[in-house]
């Protein structure tokens, strides 16, 4: 008899609404304090500037606004276990797109009120179920707004390790559902139950086809903390490089996860 299917995870929206409101309050906090030269610093990113890294993270946001702005899609939504695979292919746009956007927007405070003035003005009278048009195809708000942790939590640490010692912290559920979600997605991506992947505080899911574990400690078993998974996940840090510096522990002839990584990139 087949495993039962697993039922998608349930995101609260209004703590997903909060959430990603508090994280873009954290960064805008930090950039504010940027000087002209981290701010013309290279973000790490290709040929990104911390200026333009910035300026970036004020789309997370500004795709949210402009899809409510827009006229509600007709067609099937986007899966949210979807979405990380969806988003290699449009780099080279928002590449584009954020340039321009740094170009235009030289005072980056001023460029953060008014993305999160739209922001909070459109959210007010929005439905969690409100299909919106995004760069991937059609999504809910609720499952958009997930999606946007996500940008924030990988932008915040690209932040961090571009510019040292500026530590911008990281809003506690915004962190656990950008988390979650990643490895969800691994799951979706390698289905199965022979080995459990565990991101404490914030995630357990099992994956990988193979002998199913019911009991006891799992024959194979992947440990790491949020953001090197979420590095992981992201292409930021690779499988290998990870286990050397110990930043991964994975016991089991079913724990590499080397060929499943990067989710996104």
């Amino acid at each position: 008899m087949p495993p039962a299917k697993k039922r998608p995870r349930v995101y609260d929206p209004a703590k997903t609404r909060a959430a990603v409101l508090a994280q873009f309050g954290n960064v805008r906090a930090a950039v504010r304090t940027l000087t002209p030269a981290q701010l013309a610093a290279p973000a790490g990113l290709g040929d990104w500037t911390v200026r333009e890294l910035a300026a970036h993270l004020t789309m997370a946001l500004e795709a949210v606004s402009r899809g409510l702005d827009g006229p509600a899609p007709t067609g099937p939504a986007l899966a949210l276990l979807d979405w990380p695979s969806t988003t290699a292919p449009r780099a080279g746009e928002v590449d584009e797109d954020v340039h321009a956007l740094a170009t235009a927007h030289p005072d980056l405070d001023a460029l953060y009120e008014r993305t999160e003035a739209r922001f909070t003005e459109r959210l007010t009278h929005a439905p969690d179920s409100r299909m919106l048009t995004t760069r991937v195809g059609a999504m809910t708000l609720a499952d958009h707004l997930v999606t946007r942790t996500v940008e924030l939590a990988v932008h915040t640490d690209d932040l961090n390790a571009a510019v040292p010692a500026l530590d911008i912290p990281y809003d506690r559920h915004a962190l656990a559902t950008c988390t979650r979600l990643l490895a969800d997605a691994l799951a979706a991506k390698a289905p199965g139950a022979s080995t459990e992947v565990r991101v404490p505080p914030y995630a357990v899911v099992q994956c990988v086809a193979g002998p199913r574990h019911t009991r006891g400690t799992p024959p194979n078993v992947v440990e790491t903390d949020p953001l090197t998974w979420i590095r992981l996940a992201t292409g930021r840090t690779g499988w290998r490089a990870a286990l050397d510096d110990a930043k991964v522990r994975a016991s089991g002839e079913r724990a590499d996860l080397g060929a499943l990584l990067p989710l996104m990139s």
